[in-house]
């Protein structure tokens, strides 16, 4: 499987993902546990490599976090 990047990354909404987490002042671990109650199984480590860059987020992870961080996802694809 060939791996995409855009402009150096594996997705595009790490930076919203981590603006709107500590705005909110959750942690990583906050912000997994919160995901994982919504049935999308992430670890903090993963939060911290979707915020830096360096995983790519799936669709549906994308509507979960936007729905945990009550944000939209136009916003979190920097669209908004």
């Amino acid at each position: 499987m060939k791996i995409y990047n855009y402009n150096g990354k594996k997705n595009i909404c790490g930076d919203r993902i981590h603006q709107a987490r500590t705005t909110q002042r959750l942690s990583q671990a906050d912000l997994a546990a919160r995901m994982q109650i919504e049935g999308v199984i992430l670890e903090r480590d993963s939060i911290s490599r979707i915020e830096i860059g360096t995983r790519f987020v799936c669709d549906y992870e994308l509507m979960i976090f936007a729905r945990v961080l009550k944000v939209s996802a136009l916003w979190l694809l920097g669209l908004e």
